[in-house]
């Protein structure tokens, strides 16, 4: 799941994938895994969702404004009830201890690249990606009824430290990659990575903005667009660690 900064080289030559034919397996092993450790939390959620929308659409929509809501919000969908609570600390669990070991790798991978000065980018870039995860495993394992505070103080972790990561991850790529040396796969990488937190940030301000004006006005389906920004906070956060595929 690590980014590939090499060069191509002749399929005959010296290093080449002829002469290498285990290390192009593990390259190929790689890519697999950075897919199968994101659609654990990608099957998981839409489970939740589709599931609180056929079976709990009533109570899972319900709020103290008492007007109609047509999506969950992203604690009733997976704390609330079951089967959905289950699918999804599974999810998380499952694809938890690969992230871990995955974070490490990124840190060791980064120190590689960063000039001495710059080195403790590729620490807090560890640190926060360790935070994120397990924040994200905190608000899954206690949820919003079993334990609200705990599941509130996670969720803003999870908030904070991915963004946080996020930003440091685009200053890492862009202190360390210059243009014209970037392959193909390189850029668009880059490229989704900004797109995404671009995206992850927009999400959230607007979950911030609906979340207060529902509180403020209760009108009809606001707490749902509120519920819709978090499912593309929590999509574009996922499509961000995802880019490691390329």
């Amino acid at each position: 799941m690590l980014p590939q900064y090499e060069r191509l080289v002749d399929p005959g030559s010296p290093g080449g994938p002829e002469s290498s034919p285990t290390r192009s397996a593990y390259r190929v092993r790689f890519g697999k895994l950075a897919v199968i450790t994101v659609m654990f939390p990608v099957v998981g959620f839409l489970f939740c969702v589709v599931w609180s929308l056929l079976y709990n659409f009533d109570q899972a929509n319900a709020t103290h404004c008492m007007v109609y809501n047509f999506l969950p919000s992203l604690s009733a969908a997976i704390g609330n009830y079951q089967p959905q609570r289950f699918v999804w600390q599974a999810s998380v669990l499952l694809h938890a201890l690969p992230r871990y070991a995955i974070a490490f790798l990124y840190k060791n991978f980064h120190l590689g690249l960063l000039r001495k000065r710059r080195k403790d980018l590729a620490v807090l870039a560890c640190m926060l990606n360790i935070t994120e995860l397990s924040s994200l495993v905190g608000l899954t394992m206690w949820t919003s009824v079993s334990n609200y505070d705990v599941h509130k103080f996670c969720f803003s972790t999870f908030v904070v430290t991915s963004m946080l990561y996020m930003v440091v991850l685009i200053i890492i790529n862009r202190v360390t990659r210059e243009g014209d040396l970037l392959t193909a796969s390189e850029r668009k990488s880059i490229m989704y990575k900004k797109r995404l937190f671009i995206a992850n940030l927009c999400s959230i301000l607007l979950a911030v903005y609906f979340f207060i004006r529902h509180n403020s006005y209760c009108e009809p389906g606001v707490y749902s667009l509120f519920a819709l920004s978090e499912y593309v906070f929590v999509y574009s956060n996922i499509g961000f660690h995802m880019t490691a595929y390329w």
